[in-house]
């Protein structure tokens, strides 16, 4: 017997002529055309790829121009200096020569000067402008002591223009971006080192190398160390908390700014990062400046065990993030790492200090 198919029979449809009936495939239902489906998303593609290029663009800056720059060799700076002044190495071109190179590295380093920039990349970076700051602040404490002693014969005598024109440029708060830029103000104080160092070095300007302003120099770098060291402290996760850095009475009485202090942790230890890089090429600058008075004191061994903890101080981070673990915990921190060099420093600092001011 034959077998008649099930299936549905074509649909039937009246000939416009004579009204017989025509074989009609069934319209088939509309679908999207893969095309049809990227016009309709093709803005929002094209949106968030841009984004995402602008995402990658912005963290590769980020991690190259958070990273901190070489080590440089003073001696090689200073003849540099010297040929384009035209002068010959006497004591104080090794340390002016010295701090307006690290006035350059702050100023031309990768991304410039980014303390004060408004615009990402640099507005969202922490670890960069923070060691910026550390540099500016050892570069006013060493035109301070220019200004104040090292250009002086004595206290009653008359200050360098120039070295005066430097400490009010870097006095410029890091912060400002217009009317004056900071970055603006800090190269003209670069220029006016410069200045003086070609007086230095042609004989029109002079340089003590004296043991009491050396002596006064250290005072303040031991303030500055002194406060790394505290503020460093707090990283100590369910530790004690640092003494001193609330405000009036509230500092030693469970200490309120201890909490503030362990959330800008990171900002600090770049801070004292940057400091201790800068203070370990000012300390290779005395020890050849004040090479023969550093000898008469026997103080030779204390500068190149300062030298040899500030080295320590500024290893490369071999971490993405800075770790603040706690205690003898599972995670490594980097912060008491720091302040256990920055205390080491700071013992070494008040023993030279103390050999200076001996007869």
């Amino acid at each position: 017997m034959k077998q008649f198919s099930a299936a549905t029979p074509p649909e039937r449809r009246l000939g416009p002529a004579d009204g017989s009936m025509s074989a009609q495939p069934a319209q088939a239902t509309p679908q999207t055309t893969p095309r049809a489906r990227g016009a309709r998303g093709g803005p929002w593609r094209w949106l968030l790829a841009a984004a995402g290029v602008v995402l990658v663009l912005n963290l590769t800056l980020m991690l190259w121009w958070g990273w901190q720059p070489d080590p440089f060799d003073v001696a090689e700076v200073t003849r540099a200096e010297l040929q384009q002044s035209g002068g010959e190495a006497v004591p104080g071109t090794a340390f002016t020569a010295a701090t307006i190179a690290i006035g350059e590295t702050l100023l031309h380093k990768p991304g410039g000067f980014l303390h004060n920039d408004r615009l990402p990349p640099g507005a969202l970076m922490k670890n960069g402008p923070s060691w910026e700051c550390g540099g500016v602040m050892a570069i006013r404490d060493a035109v301070q002591a220019l200004r104040d002693g090292f250009s002086r014969a004595q206290s009653q005598s008359i200050e360098n223009l120039d070295v005066k024109r430097a400490d009010m440029r870097f006095a410029m708060d890091p912060k400002a971006w217009v009317l004056p830029a900071a970055e603006g103000s800090y190269q003209e104080g670069t220029e006016a080192l410069r200045a003086y160092f070609a007086d230095l070095a042609n004989g029109r300007a002079v340089f003590h190398p004296r043991a009491d302003s050396l002596a006064d120099y250290l005072r303040m770098v031991e303030k500055r160390l002194g406060n790394f060291g505290v503020r460093l402290g707090a990283a100590v996760g369910g530790g004690l908390a640092p003494i001193g850095i609330g405000e009036g009475s509230a500092a030693g009485a469970g200490n309120p700014g201890g909490d503030l202090e362990s959330r800008r942790v990171t900002e600090v230890f770049y801070c004292a990062r940057g400091y201790a890089w800068s203070l370990l090429h000012l300390m290779r600058a005395v020890e050849q400046d004040f090479g023969p008075m550093l000898a008469d004191k026997h103080a030779e061994a204390q500068v190149a065990r300062i030298i040899q903890d500030l080295s320590g101080a500024i290893k490369r981070l071999r971490s993405p993030v800075v770790l603040n673990g706690n205690g003898l915990g599972f995670f490594a921190n980097h912060s008491m790492v720091a302040a256990s060099y920055i205390a080491r420093v700071n013992a070494a600092m008040i023993d030279l200090r103390l050999l200076m001011e001996q007869g």
